[in-house]
Formats: structure tokens, sequence, C-alpha cells
């Protein structure tokens, strides 16, 4: 009875736990590694082969981006998720298997002037499309007896559509243990899914903690802030790019949106465009459309209820081709663009980037965690200039960073979720799903409040009959990120993700007291004026 970690420990991305059980070995999520790259997504430190089962806990790439690959390299068992999962990694799967095609094509173009050996891409559209055939489908807080002495559960886990928590009951030897892998927490209070259930208890938790160290902006209205933004970039004649995940939280923005045009909240332009640039997100978008019985809130229910369409609303167009996404840069008419990846590293959204960063009216709006080394995450560290299609663009668009649209739990919430666990409570806490300097921290806090935890490492093993850990693991060595040419130390990026923090504090003391805002601006000044003298 074995527990091991292949992915997303101490870093965001690339999930990937193993259980092995009477002989069996359970991949628990098979992410892709994205951002910066500590670990290769092109090798599994594992035999696909012998892997008997994965159960999914939701369709992000980061948990669902190398199943094509495990299938490609010899996995011929069961893949078992939820049924609105199973549609999702329908379209998503195949969307990354194109992203994987072009990259490889892009880099054998440049590869082959300079007299380098071609790529393969990671995996091809034609294994994306035979993931179907090993998925098989259940319900929420459906048992299912998935093999000799092992029971599992998928219980909402209220981050995407079909997301779960998975509940494992292991038996081998006379030994009973109960563990629950988390996938990613939900947030609260999201629009169209419901909050995150809970659970009274386990031995083993494996918990994500991509928020441990900070909550969310305190918005009381998503709505307000997103109308505002919109508003005041129309007045100046600029766009709004947003870069958004294809899938859960582009369907969000829609339902902001279309309250925003119900209410008449933006004045300079009341009938704004607005373009949804990513073929992914339309596809998705008909997914949360579809049979949705058991998945949505209550207010989203209400909407159905009624008849309405709860994305659908005046001036909203659906791009399709590579000429109808160019065509939205040569408009010069203000216009809302979403469009994918959501970190912008891939996909569509890094043309718009290219046009709309140098200008000063328009605005880059983030609505989701930005990783480690990516371009998203640059620009929010305030990067410059950025490189892009082998050209140095000047930033000088507004950044706003809405830290409190997410769909993960932020750490009150994290610390509410684990703390229910208390029939039995864990015998210990396996905190994954954060940054290096995160996922310690958070970590320590749970030992704060009685509970035995660990950052769990790469390679890890732990025996859950003995509860003891069997094997070490180790931090993969991290390459150096870069902001235009010049290598950032850790000290550095510890400093950008501080003052983070203190932008956050800032936008939230909007509306405070005086007096609280005074002592907070004198307490800034005084630490300001030390280092700089």
């Amino acid at each position: 009875m074995k527990l091991k970690f292949f992915g997303a420990d101490q870093s965001v991305t690339g999930s990937c736990h193993c259980l092995e059980v009477n002989g069996k070995t359970i991949l628990i999520d098979c992410g892709l590694q994205q951002g910066r790259d500590e670990i290769s997504n092109d090798e599994f430190p594992f035999n696909p082969a012998g892997v008997d089962y994965v159960l999914l806990t939701h369709a992000h790439i980061d948990h669902s981006g190398r199943i094509p690959k495990l299938i490609r390299d010899g996995f011929r068992g069961q893949v078992v998720t939820t049924r609105l999962t199973a549609d999702l990694i329908n379209i998503m799967l195949l969307d990354s298997a194109h992203i994987q095609e072009q990259d490889a094509e892009w880099k054998n173009r440049k590869g082959e002037r300079a007299g380098r050996e071609p790529v393969e891409p990671l995996y091809t559209v034609e294994d994306a499309q035979k993931v179907a055939e090993y998925v098989h489908t259940c319900e929420y807080n459906q048992i299912i007896d998935l093999c000799e002495g092992v029971r599992v559960k998928f219980q909402d886990a209220g981050h995407l559509l079909g997301s779960a928590f998975i509940w494992v009951e292991m038996t081998e030897a006379g030994v009973t243990k109960t563990i629950v892998f988390s996938g990613d927490i939900g947030n609260v209070d999201q629009p169209i899914i419901r909050d995150p259930s809970t659970f009274p208890g386990a031995d083993y938790v494996v918990m994500e903690s991509t928020y441990g160290d900070r909550n969310h902006k305190e918005v009381w209205s998503y709505t307000d802030d997103l109308a505002e933004i919109i508003d005041k970039t129309m007045a100046r004649g600029g766009n709004v790019v947003i870069p958004s995940f294809a899938v859960g939280r582009t369907q969000e923005l829609l339902y902001f949106i279309r309250e925003i045009k119900d209410r008449g909240m933006v004045k300079s332009v009341p009938n704004f465009p607005v373009y949804i640039d990513s073929p992914l997100a339309r596809k998705a978008t008909q997914v949360f459309t579809g049979d949705l019985r058991g998945y949505l809130d209550e207010d989203a229910l209400a909407l159905v209820a009624d008849g309405t369409h709860m994305f659908n609303f005046p001036d909203l167009r659906m791009t399709e081709t590579v000429d109808e996404s160019r065509a939205l840069n040569e408009d010069r008419a203000p216009k809302v663009i979403i469009s994918a990846s959501g970190m912008c590293d891939a996909g569509r959204i890094r043309h718009h980037l290219k046009h709309n960063l140098w200008r000063p009216e328009s605005t880059i709006a983030f609505v989701g965690y930005q990783g480690e080394g990516t371009l998203g995450r640059q620009l929010l560290d305030g990067a410059q200039t950025v490189k892009m299609f082998g050209e140095e663009i000047t930033v000088r668009a507004e950044m706003v960073n809405y830290t409190g649209l997410s769909s993960h739990a932020d750490r009150d919430h994290l610390i509410a979720w684990i703390s229910e666990f208390k029939d039995p409570k864990p015998q210990q806490v396996f905190v994954v799903h954060g940054d290096r300097d995160v996922a310690p921290f958070f970590a320590e806090t749970l030992r704060g409040m009685g509970m035995d935890a660990h950052a769990a490492q790469y390679t890890e093993i732990y025996d859950l009959a003995a509860n003891r850990q069997i094997e070490n693991g180790y931090l993969p060595e991290r390459k150096a990120k870069t902001v235009d040419g010049v290598k950032l130390s850790a000290a550095y990026e510890r400093l950008t993700a501080i003052g983070r923090r203190v932008s956050e504090a800032i936008t939230r003391a909007r509306g405070r007291d005086n007096k609280s805002v005074g002592r907070f601006a004198d307490q800034l000044k005084q630490v300001l004026d030390k280092w700089e003298a």
C-alpha cells in the first residue's frame, strides 16, 4: 500500500500521483508540466504499460494533458472520471495535441536551418482521439468497486464543471486505509458551479496549495470591477484583452458580461463587442449548455429554468478561423477579446498581446493564476519589454490582475476545507500543487494547527499501511528565469511576489477608514525610505 509522487510536487502544474495496492498501479491524474520546465514532459518516471487505472480529477491540461502520451507509451487500462470531465477532455486533449504538433512543426522549421535533428510532438491529434476508447464515466457520489480491495468515489470539487475530489478506500493484507485526493479545490461563490463539497475524515489527504500563502482580493461584485475596467478602456479607445482558460474561466466571464450588458453598466460604448477568439472555448461553451443535471448551482439552475441562455448576449461573436482572428487586430474599434491560453504561453492570445501590449490605451486583464516561467507571470511581475515571435515588444498597456476571480480556493478556504477532516483526523496531509516557497509554507501552517503535514517531493514514496516515508524525493533543478534578457535570482522572485501582495493589499484598502490607510501608507514609506537610503 504505497503512495508515490510523480508531479506537482512543490510546483503547481503536472499533477501525477500513484497508488500501488494489491499489485495494481493506480494513477491519480496525469498532467502536463506547464511554465518553467522543472521536469520534462517527454519521459515518465514509471512504466506506462504497468499502469492499470487513471483516476482523473478534472479536465484541465495540467491534470489530464499527458494521458494521450501515456496511451502512446503503452497504457491499456481504464481512465475513470465524471461524465462532464469526459465530455471536456474530448475537446481539450485534441486542442492540446494540435498545439503539440504546431510547436514541433515550428521547432523543426527553425531547427532545419540550424542543422538540428527533427523533433517529434509529445503526442498527436490521432493519439488524443484514442483516449475516448479508454474512458469510463461515473456520477458524483457513486461508489465504484475499482479492483480487488479498492473502492473509489468522486465528489464535487467546485473548481470546474465535472471536477472532483477522489476518495479511495484500500484494503491490503487485512489493513484498511482511506485517502482523499483534492485535485484542485474550488473557490466559493463562483457562478455556474456549486461550492466544494467536504469530507468528515480520512486517514490521508493529498491536498493542493496553489494559494496557500495568500487570500484572494475581496471583491464584493466581479461585475462592478469588470464593468469599470471595460468602461474606462473603451472611453480611451483601447481594447480589453483577457487571457483566459478556454474551459471554465471563459464561461464565467461570459456569465458576468451578460449581467453587465443586461444592467447597462458600460456607458462609454454601451454596445461594446465581445469576441471569443478560441475554437476550444466555443466547443467548451456547448458542453456548458448541455445536460448539466447534478452539476449547476442554484442561480444557474434558475436561469436555465427561466429559459435564459447563461452565455448569450448582444454583440457576442465567436471567431473560428485564423483569418478571423487576425482581423480583430486590424479593426481599430474598441472591443473585448477573450482568448486562450490563460497563461499566455500558447494559442491566439499571444498575437493579441503582440498588437496591444505597446498600446497605453489598452488593458490586459488577468483572471487566473499565472505559473512561474510563463509570459503571463512576466507581465504581472512588471516586465518592461517582452520578446514575442522574434520581436521585442514594449509593454505600455495597463495591467489588471483580478486575483479574486480564481477557480482555486484561497488560503482561508483551504484551511476551512481541511479542517472538516475530523473523524478520522488525517495521519498525514501531503501538500502538493504549490510553488516551491508556497507548499512548505502551507504545510507549516497545517502543522501549526496540530496536523501532521509536509510538502511532498518528486519521486517520494510513502508506506500508507505503516504511516512512514520509505524513500526520499528530490526537487528538480530549476531553470533560471529571465526577464528582458536578465536572469532573476530566487531572492528577486520572492521580492516581486511580495510586491504583488502589497499591490493587492493597497487595492483592498480602498474604502477603508482614513486612519488605517494612512498608517499603512506611512509603514510602506518607512520601508521604501530605508531601502533607498
